[in-house]
């Protein structure tokens, strides 16, 4: 497959790359304007919410039946609570 037929395909698939990047990068500045987003997240919880808004703007600009989207936000949330699984859980034996 070629870059025309693979973007053609996230095209139908997701709306629009600009639309999708436009309203990820919107939610984004939505969540970094609270009070102590840049002090309060780790590294993971930054990027996951990253992953997480531009997984949401896929789903409203695009097919929102299409379940590898929802799929992928259960597994960047699951993959911060694992993490903090074993901070909390470290913090506790110290």
């Amino acid at each position: 497959m070629n870059i025309e037929s693979t973007l053609n395909q996230r095209g139908e698939r997701y709306g629009a790359f600009k639309d999708v990047a436009q309203l990820s990068n919107d939610l984004m500045r939505l969540l970094q304007a609270t009070s102590n987003y840049n002090e309060a997240l780790s590294d993971s919880q930054h990027f996951a919410l990253v992953m997480i808004t531009n997984k949401m703007a896929r789903i409203v600009n695009g097919d929102p039946s299409y379940i590898d989207n929802w799929h992928d936000i259960a597994g960047y949330a699951t993959l911060v609570e694992q993490e903090l699984s074993i901070t909390n859980r470290d913090k506790e034996q110290s």
